[in-house]
């Protein structure tokens, strides 16, 4: 199974980036998109993504294989979202729950994802300028390739262990 959902990462609770992740059951991150601020709807993310056009590909999805999103994005073949309103109807709310629980997985490996490379948590350099936008993304998407290979080499990540603080040097900047 594969899991849908939309992280926003920030930075001193000024500006912030929509994030859309798809993780597999094994922990591994098979897609991201990044890029579109913070603010801008998670449906108006993944039609501007390149999945958008392949959400209907045999390319993607195996038989049975489906995208879980929250109530924010629409039905399609191959998403399947929350009801919006169940109003006190049990086989939507049983629905939902079965959905959110599924979607926990997804949420965890975030988390995890986020506990190995804290960056993540607060990217902290200003969003000035196109440059600027494209290295936070590369820096996301390095943290996601050493994620996804420390998964394949079965590096496993346990809540007991710690991340070694660095000091950034100011070579390692963004663009000018």
């Amino acid at each position: 199974m594969v899991n849908y959902t939309n992280r926003v990462m920030t930075a001193k609770s000024n500006y912030s980036m929509n994030v859309q992740v798809i993780c597999d059951q094994n922990k591994r991150v098979i897609y991201f998109f990044a890029g579109m601020p913070g603010s801008c709807h998670d449906l108006t993310c993944l039609r501007r993504s390149s999945l958008w056009g392949r959400l209907g590909s045999a390319q993607l999805f195996d038989n049975g294989q489906y995208l879980l999103g929250d109530s924010g994005y629409i039905p399609l073949d191959r998403l399947v979202c929350s009801y919006k309103r169940t109003a006190g109807d049990m086989d939507k709310v049983d629905f939902n729950t079965c959905v959110a629980h599924a979607r926990v997985g997804n949420e965890h490996y975030i988390g995890i994802l986020k506990a190995r490379w804290h960056s993540l948590k607060e990217i902290r350099t200003q969003l000035r300028n196109p440059a600027e936008n494209a290295y936070v993304i590369r820096w996301m998407r390095c943290c996601i390739i050493l994620h996804n290979f420390l998964i394949w080499r079965r590096d496993e990540w346990s809540e007991d262990d710690h991340p070694i603080e660095v000091e950034r040097d100011n070579d390692l900047g963004p663009p000018p």
